[in-house]
């Protein structure tokens, strides 16, 4: 009877040990991973929110010192169906005025997706919302490339560096909290957002530039990631990558959106708004590259 209690004993203290050692290592974030455990690989690792809710997402542990973390991608799946299923980052609900903010999902708790198919399908985990960050990175990835291959193929890399989400709340959803994506919620260029110059892992403010039509780069600056925007018509813009509108013609170089685009209607709604205005990756007049068009948006936190 003594030994069975013992060996009842002995594997409570065990299985005691084995749940503080999960608990322990339970991080937030790649940077956490990186610093505290001493993680030093690119790839894919399981994160913790304070709740509890465990997802796996992938870590860039290299580049500019490491402890990236990504928490969301935007991928046009269909240039031509504006504001259709899989819009998830502007509206699934057609180019609507009724539904100013489309789905919303900039500045939600809605996830979807998963990391291993962020070049083939949009994404967003918890880290969007959860993780307190000070600096963002942007990826461009072709279109269904493999996770193995993003580094390789990636052809426009850049991140911040000047801590600015400090003073945003320390992430995206908290930033378009304040910023809200939303149709005729304010007008250009009195209510943009902000506008935070970043630095080049992969490419330059020269290649980022030369990616849009020539009339954006007309009427651009790069070297920038800007927030929230709006055009003429008083429709939204979540990010333009790499670039700082000088105008209100944003639509044509910035992605993800509100619910509604009134000039043209409903040619510029979608994730990836007006970018082949002038013909689908025409590289001419207000349209983007094939390139920029074929290739998924990620964005990590640090």
């Amino acid at each position: 009877m003594n030994w069975i209690l013992l060996l009842v004993m002995i594997s409570f203290i065990e299985l005691s040990e084995s749940e503080r050692e999960m608990e322990y290592f339970s991080p937030r974030s790649c940077k956490e991973l990186m610093e505290k455990y001493k993680t030093k690989e690119d790839g894919l690792y399981y994160l913790t929110t304070p709740s509890g809710v465990v997802y796996q997402t992938y870590c860039d542990m290299t580049t500019a010192g490491g402890g990236w973390t990504l928490v969301a991608s935007v991928h046009e799946n269909n240039m031509y169906g504006k504001c259709t299923v899989g819009d998830r980052w502007s509206s699934q609900q057609g180019n609507n005025p009724n539904v100013p903010n489309g789905e919303g999902n900039w500045a939600n708790r809605v996830t979807f997706g998963t990391a291993e198919a962020a070049t083939g399908d949009d994404y967003k985990n918890p880290g969007y919302y959860d993780i307190t960050a000070q600096d963002v990175s942007v990826w461009h990835v072709p279109n269904n490339e493999q996770l193995d291959r993003w580094t390789q193929s990636s052809f426009l890399r850049y991140h911040t560096e000047t801590n600015f989400l400090n003073n945003y709340g320390g992430n995206l959803f908290q930033l378009f909290t304040r910023y809200p994506v939303r149709y005729n919620g304010g007008s250009c260029p009195s209510n943009n957002g902000p506008s935070i110059p970043v630095v080049y892992d992969v490419g330059d403010a020269k290649s980022n530039h030369n990616l849009y039509g020539p009339h954006i780069r007309g009427t651009a600056e790069a070297g920038f990631i800007t927030f929230r925007v709006f055009n003429y018509e008083k429709a939204a813009m979540a990010i333009c990558s790499g670039i700082k509108p000088n105008t209100c013609h944003s639509e044509h170089g910035c992605v993800g959106g509100g619910g509604h685009f009134p000039e043209g209607a409903p040619r510029q709604c979608g994730d990836f708004t007006a970018l082949d205005w002038d013909g689908y990756g025409s590289h001419t007049g207000w349209s983007a590259s094939k390139q920029l068009t074929e290739a998924a948006v990620l964005i990590f936190y640090r």
